[in-house]
């Protein structure tokens, strides 16, 4: 029985790294996975995206963090052991897990494939899991889930590009979808050219939508019309190219996280029109009522996907070619690729090598 506690043990031992304090600076870890129950699936992970919440756990800057911390809801590998009652997934599978890893299963949300708005989500990382541990994130060797969270990768998807697709791309796909701004021929506006955005430009197009980008940034406008495919560009900060603009969109989808003006945006709505918020600004945002009413107008908010809704989205990726553009990197070049997101300074997401690069 001892010789099977150590081989278990052994099992169970896990590599990664982890950010120790609120300085986020990340450091090789050793921890224990949780063995394999009947319904896990258990998989060697290969690449992890590095998503802009990341950074804001390692630092706790939402004062939720419990370290140590080992980041990561962007992750993609290959299935090597899986439970007794496991039915979906098999040895050798290609696989994937976001942003969640359980939920209560028993609420309207869960009823309604939509896990992600459980109030007793589990987040990937950082959070207690069903047995009272603490969850641990992707920058690691192994990962052990639950086979109700875990996601199928279709093979002609390649898993470094496909990773960022598990919180970037839902997040974005989701919406488009909900509010009904899929519909081929309608135009939406996308504001903010990063991780999220040039997902949100591919999604759209695939789906046959008219996609305006919306940045403060003159010089992403190349890229976003010959490289992403957008059918337009809009200088946030040019009164007169957004004068033009006004009430030409049926929707937009909002991707930026620091602070900024909403009014702009509701005046480039349509009658009817909707704003949709996936960036997390962690001020307040300024709200005049007045254009909403007077244009029946609304602002809402969306955030990832259920599971269902997830491998919806992966399967659409799939059939129309649609991956993040990503910087590969080394395990050991994390904390730069963290100041160089802080910078903004990525195109458009960086995805860690962990099946090749993460040293034991």
């Amino acid at each position: 029985m001892a010789a099977k506690s150590h081989e278990e043990e052994h099992h169970n031992k896990a590599f990664g790294w982890a950010a120790r304090d609120q300085s986020g600076v990340l450091s090789p870890f050793q921890f224990s996975r949780r063995s394999t129950g009947e319904k896990d699936v258990r998989f060697k992970v290969l690449f992890c995206g590095i998503c802009h919440s990341d950074l804001h756990m390692a630092k706790n800057e939402w004062g939720m963090s419990t370290y140590p911390l080992v980041p990561g809801h962007e992750i993609v590998g290959q299935v090597t052991e899986v439970g007794s009652k496991v039915e979906r997934f098999k040895v050798g599978d290609k696989v994937g897990v976001g942003c969640l890893v359980g939920s209560c299963h028993s609420c309207d949300s869960c009823s309604s494939n939509l896990e992600n708005y459980c109030p007793d989500m589990i987040l990937t990382y950082s959070a207690k899991y069903h047995d009272g541990t603490i969850t641990y994130g992707g920058y690691s060797d192994i990962m052990v889930a639950d086979e109700h969270f875990v996601v199928r990768i279709p093979d002609n998807l390649p898993l470094d590009a496909a990773a960022p697709l598990l919180c970037a791309g839902i997040t974005v796909y989701s919406p488009l979808r909900f509010f009904d701004l899929d519909k081929p021929g309608m135009h939406v506006g996308v504001v903010g050219l990063g991780g999220l955005g040039h997902v949100a430009v591919k999604f759209a197009k695939a789906m046959g939508v008219k996609v305006t980008v919306i940045s403060t940034s003159p010089g992403k406008k190349q890229e976003a019309l010959d490289h992403l495919g957008a059918d337009s560009f809009l200088v946030s900060r040019d009164e007169d190219g957004m004068q033009a603009a006004v009430g030409t969109m049926d929707g937009i989808i909002d991707t930026v996280s620091a602070t900024h003006p909403i009014s702009p945006l509701i005046g480039l709505l349509k009658t009817r029109g909707k704003l949709v918020l996936v960036g997390a600004p962690v001020k307040p945002l300024e709200l005049s009522v007045f254009p909403l009413i007077m244009g029946g107008k609304i602002v809402g908010g969306s955030g990832i996907g259920g599971m269902k809704e997830t491998q919806e989205m992966i399967d659409f990726a799939a059939r129309n070619n649609i991956t993040a553009d990503i910087e590969v990197i080394s395990m050991d070049y994390v904390n730069t690729a963290m100041e160089r997101l802080l910078k903004g300074d990525v195109k458009y997401r960086f995805v860690i090598d962990i099946g090749n690069t993460l040293k034991i």
